[in-house]
């Protein structure tokens, strides 16, 4: 009998973990799944992600397969590894893949976000989940500056650890960054913060304090999106011009771009095959 090829879509905290691969410093989300797996079928697999999310990073839409002889039905295998799988990583679906489906290599593209909280209030609940910078944040110039970022582009002055061992050649499919409202559950009312507020900028921003960056992608190098938004915050504080961007983009040195966010604020949203 053929191996079975079962496609996941996981969504998952990455807090408490080191990143999805397997690594002997901690626990992983590959290591923890790959248990439940074996759990389930008593077969020992290895399990393929279509990106592996560094140390602190979350996911609302990561693709994994597997191979099984296990004759589970595919759909149920949603419910059957939820049961050995701890709280902050969730199975959203499980279907059957062809024999050939990789979801590493098959991946033509993938989008990540990345959440600043930029109340003047930041909210306790949030914290692990955005990167909380209370200044004032210009969304709307961060959003002209990341346009020459589009297309496609050498972004060594955007990873970490260069050079690699392939290329740095990635191509943007479209970047955008914008201001969203909060949850309306966590929202505080306008009028009860109004007195505290010292202008009519920030008053505007209450109800909608999350700046989003979403990027997608042929594909991303190590840190790539990190400091890319590292990069446009220092446009949005007014620290640097918005033509500084092309400029850091062009001169593929790391050096002269901004820093490396914090992990917690970045989300792997969606992949496409």
């Amino acid at each position: 009998m053929a191996l079975r090829n079962i496609r996941l879509t996981l969504a998952y905290d990455g807090t408490n973990y080191c990143g999805w691969q397997v690594q002997a410093n901690g626990p992983s989300i590959q290591a923890t799944i790959e248990r439940a797996i074996e759990k389930l079928t008593g077969e020992s697999c290895a399990l393929l992600s279509a990106g592996r999310t560094d140390s602190g990073v979350h996911a609302l839409g990561q693709i994994a397969n597997f191979h099984t002889n296990c004759p589970i039905p595919a759909q149920n295998f949603r419910p059957a590894l939820q049961a050995f799988l701890p709280h902050d990583i969730v199975v959203l679906d499980s279907c059957e893949a062809a024999p050939e489906f990789h979801s590493t290599f098959a991946a033509t593209r993938k989008q990540y976000r990345y959440l600043i909280d930029n109340s003047p209030f930041p909210l306790p609940f949030l914290r692990g989940y955005t990167y909380s910078i209370r200044g004032g944040l210009d969304e709307r110039v961060m959003q002209e500056a990341a346009q020459c970022l589009a297309g496609t582009h050498d972004f060594r002055s955007f990873e970490t650890d260069w050079p690699n061992k392939v290329t740095s050649v990635r191509t943007v499919y479209g970047i955008d960054v914008a201001r969203k409202p909060l949850w309306e559950a966590f929202t505080l009312p306008a009028a009860k913060v109004s007195a505290a507020s010292d202008s009519a900028e920030r008053d505007a921003n209450l109800g909608r304090p999350i700046i989003c960056l979403d990027v997608v992608a042929d594909g991303f190098l190590y840190n790539m999106v990190r400091s890319i938004v590292g990069t446009l915050i220092n446009v949005g504080r007014r620290k640097w011009e918005k033509e500084e961007v092309s400029r850091i983009l062009k001169a593929q040195k790391r050096s002269l771009a901004g820093s490396t966010v914090p992990a917690c604020g970045l989300y792997l949203v969606h992949v496409w095959y």
